[in-house]
């Protein structure tokens, strides 16, 4: 008991005393998280639009294959870019493994069918007049998919909230794509995997205090901004 609470006074420290090491994960884990959200989500928004308020061919079956990509465990999506990307792999030649990059598409693909089959679950359920209000007032294709996304804006941000909290917590992916490399790949859920294997608890306890917090934060925004709309 006394070695597991010295080891939360000093993650404590850790985090307040400006730590390189732990702010580097950090620091990592949250630019590979939030330029994969930033790649991610404008294509799956405007693809869950086009499957809410549009018919085309393939329609059914394209929300089938996102469904199941869904449901694909992390370390499945790390296995196979891994395949893609070794040496010998197709890909090989870009030299993608053990990068940033890798990890970014690995998370790509993690974070997009969540945010599209929320995205799409919440254009489903919006009030399609109006749309067709829009484009009656002369609005254009454009114009009128803004104002919907607009009045559904809460949904759509839960929905990001949602494909950032998958990825930043993920570590089968990251580990196998990523390499776990100090300064360069290393993220936060690598890292308390890492440092709890060793039996150094200190940054470990510390990573997952940023990772509570930051949960904590994203849905206490959300939930504020759901109820000034509602005031609305």
């Amino acid at each position: 008991m006394d070695s597991i609470s010295t080891a939360s006074l000093h993650a404590v420290y850790l985090l307040f005393s400006g730590d390189k090491e732990l702010w580097n994960i950090i620091s990592i884990s949250f630019s590979v998280s939030l330029r994969a959200i930033l790649f991610a989500a404008p294509l799956a928004v405007l693809i869950a639009f086009a499957m809410a308020y549009h018919r085309f061919f393939g329609r059914r079956v394209l929300i089938y294959v996102f469904n199941t990509l869904l449901s694909v465990p992390a370390v499945i999506i790390g296995l196979t870019l891994y395949i893609i990307f070794s040496r010998n792999g197709p890909l090989g030649d870009l030299k993608l493994l053990f990068t940033q990059d890798a990890m970014i598409i690995g998370q790509f693909i993690l974070c997009m069918p969540l945010i599209l089959i929320m995205s799409h679950t919440t254009f489903q359920s919006s009030d399609r007049r109006i749309w067709e209000t829009a484009r009656t007032l002369g609005a254009t294709r454009i114009q009128a998919m803004l104002t919907v996304m607009y009045e559904i804006r809460f949904g759509l941000l839960a929905a990001l909230i949602a494909g950032f909290g998958r990825i930043i917590a993920e570590v089968g992916c990251s580990m196998m794509i990523g390499g776990n490399i100090l300064h360069y790949t290393r993220n936060i859920p690598t890292a308390i995997a890492l440092e709890t294997s060793k039996g150094d608890f200190s940054q470990g306890i510390a990573l997952g205090i940023v990772l509570l917090v930051m949960a904590m934060v994203l849905n206490l925004s959300l939930s504020l901004l759901q109820g000034r709309g509602e005031v609305v």
